[in-house]
């Protein structure tokens, strides 16, 4: 089954985070109910990939300010069908800062969010089940602002809460900050 390194993902993710044991079972529910939970054609929702992209010292994140959302956000997005969620999320992060040397911190899920995106144009709104890792910036830390972000920007993750309230990105903030990975 396609679905089952991310299932095994998750369970290890419930067991090192057990205060989002809910957040964890329901994705998991979602990802066993749906053989297509990875294409973006799954109408109610769909699993995609996000990285928290730290520079070499692992002091700051990049974060873009997303278009469509307009909001501070990690990088990611969909999985357009890849199963391999870690794969997903490196090409996302490579796609939206031009970063060609990103190396994961871990292949362990970094943190898990489902979020409602409103509806657009020809989008009904759906949830994204986010499956979020740590990846490190090796090389030269000047980013490429793609068409996906008004812009990027290097954050330091101590002071992250000056840019966002969104509790997810505080989460990862305080998750990275406590535990370095």
């Amino acid at each position: 089954m396609h679905r089952n390194d991310l299932l095994s993902k998750l369970r290890n993710y419930r067991k090192r985070w057990p205060a989002e044991t809910a957040m964890a079972d329901r994705l998991m529910g979602f990802v066993e109910s749906n053989p297509d939970c990875f294409e973006r054609s799954l109408q109610i929702g769909h699993v995609t990939g996000s990285a928290w992209v730290v520079n070499k010292a692992g002091t700051h994140v990049l974060l873009t300010h997303h278009k469509k959302l307009n909001m501070w956000l990690q990088l990611g997005g969909h999985a357009d069908g890849n199963c391999n969620i870690l794969d997903a999320a490196l090409c996302e992060a490579a796609e939206e800062s031009g970063f060609q040397s990103l190396e994961p911190a871990s292949t362990q899920i970094f943190d898990i969010d489902i979020h409602l995106i409103p509806a657009r144009k020809t989008e009904p709104a759906h949830h994204h089940h986010d499956i979020r890792f740590v990846f490190q910036c090796l090389e030269e830390e000047d980013y490429i602002v793609s068409d996906e972000s008004h812009d990027l920007a290097w954050v330091e993750i101590q002071s992250l809460e000056k840019l966002t309230t969104e509790e997810s990105m505080l989460r990862m903030a305080r998750k990275w900050i406590s535990f370095r990975f």
